[in-house]
């Protein structure tokens, strides 16, 4: 994504986001990937390379609905089934559950594991708790993505405060349970990096002690309270702030884990909607006791939510820099029908990590994209490849393809850059051959279409 220093104020400046880990955890080398001479790969259906780009999807979104399911099951106990029932209605028409509960980002597993941990937590009125069970669910959802302890540590501390037996619990519960999984943390780290590795220390490290996730942009501390809170909860808004003052006492904790979320997310400089995903079902919990105390007002509001949010959903959804997607979906196609595929390679010129890359492609095409790695050296001025790009397009260009044997044979540009760049494709003889729709709302290095060029040879055509 292109980095700027932004105040977010743009809607939709977040939400272009893709899930990108600010630390080496299990990183996939994104150079170009070598494929023997001569050697050409088996076919495949494009019913099977669907399969892997959509069982992801797929599964992620079965997890959300067994989380969802979960939420109406909670409330249903501490309550009753009506009341269940408007949350369920608020959490199923939330906009931003819609953006988010299928994509496989570790937010989304991280806002799965905290309902489902939720369903197992002490709350009064409950008969679903149990401490081993939400625990584990906890220290998994922490493996996955440290900050996912954030929302729990007011929820921790409530149940070690209220338990009458408090040093049973932490011997005989929380110890083991953290042991057990951060020991199976340790070993499958041990295994990939071939060396003892502490991903969560340096998950801290990174985004914490030396705040490096400024490099991918950074906020005003209110930014969360002024614009990412009311944005992700949207039109529920109001009916949060009435639930606020009409559900029992029993579910401040629910509200002082949303706010003391917000108040330590507040404090890193780098924020994004996705971060604050986690707390939207308690949220919801809110909203539908404001639904069940509405009166003659209650249809007209139920109207207002179930329309403003599916618009939105779909829009975001469905239409909404969509482009990134549809490209590379098109590279896919390429990469299997192409009949000189070991010649053929892909340049990705466009605020990196723009796209999707190997996860959408499944096929040994080369490719290669504008790098943006952090600074982990401390240097002054430090620029990386993306920003050195943009900063002399036309003469990056000749410089690192002076060559010709070593030009690509597709280059994937926003519009925004073709002028720029027209000069360097029409001397190596590139044509533009699809154009694919990404956004209403262009902006910067973002263009609202993307384009893709094919460099054409003398008695050789690269067929689509």
């Amino acid at each position: 994504m292109e980095r700027e220093p932004g105040d977010g104020s743009l809607f939709f400046r977040g939400l272009q986001n893709r899930s990108r880990e600010k630390v080496k955890l299990r990183k996939e080398k994104v150079g170009l990937v070598p494929q023997p001479p001569g050697e050409l790969p088996a076919p495949r259906s494009l019913l099977f390379k669907l399969h892997k780009i959509w069982i992801p999807r797929l599964a992620q979104a079965l997890l959300s609905a067994i989380a969802d399911l979960r939420l109406y099951s909670l409330m249903k106990q501490l309550e009753n089934q009506q009341v269940a029932r408007w949350v369920f209605f608020c959490q199923l028409c939330s906009w931003f559950t819609w953006y988010c509960c299928t994509r496989t980002l570790t937010n989304t597993m991280e806002t799965v594991l905290t309902v489902i941990a939720l369903f197992y937590y002490p709350l009064e009125g409950s008969k679903s708790m149990n401490s081993v069970k939400y625990s584990s669910l906890v220290a998994l959802a922490f493996i996955i993505r440290p900050t996912a302890v954030i929302p729990w540590i007011p929820l921790l501390f409530r149940h070690f405060w209220q338990a009458q037996r408090k040093l049973d619990l932490i011997l005989h519960q929380f110890l083991p349970v953290g042991f057990v999984t951060l020991s199976w943390s340790l070993i499958i780290d041990r295994i990939f990096f071939g060396q003892w590795t502490l991903v969560q220390y340096n998950f801290l490290k990174f985004n914490v002690l030396q705040n490096l996730g400024t490099f991918y942009g950074s906020h005003p501390w209110h930014w969360y309270f002024s614009q990412g809170f009311p944005v992700v909860l949207g039109t529920h808004l109001p009916f949060f702030i009435h639930g606020c003052f009409l559900a029992p006492k029993k579910y401040r904790i629910l509200l002082v884990t949303v706010l003391w979320t917000l108040l330590v997310y507040s404090m890193l400089s780098h924020k994004e909607f996705r971060f604050i995903y986690p707390v939207l079902p308690f949220c919801m919990v809110f909203c539908g006791y404001s639904l069940n105390h509405l009166k003659m007002w209650k249809k007209p509001a139920l109207s207002f939510l179930f329309l403003s949010n599916m618009l939105l959903a779909l829009y975001t959804g469905l239409v909404h820099q969509r482009g990134t997607l549809d490209v590379m979906t098109h590279i896919q196609e390429l990469g299997y029908n192409n009949l000189n595929k070991s010649a053929a390679s892909v340049f990705v010129m466009m605020p990196c990590h723009s796209t999707p890359f190997y996860s959408h492609v499944h096929h040994p095409l080369p490719m290669r994209f504008l790098q943006c790695p952090p600074d982990l050296t401390g240097k002054n001025q430090y620029l990386d490849e993306a920003d050195v790009f943009y900063q002399n397009p036309l003469s990056w260009l000749y410089k690192e393809f002076h060559n010709n044997s070593t030009l690509p044979t597709y280059l994937i540009i926003f519009n925004v850059l073709e002028e720029e760049i027209s000069a360097f494709l029409i001397s190596r003889n590139y044509e533009r051959t699809a154009i694919f729709f990404h956004t209403h709302l262009p902006e910067g290095r973002t263009g609202s279409h993307i384009y893709i060029y094919e460099r054409k040879l003398k008695g050789k055509l690269y067929r689509r």
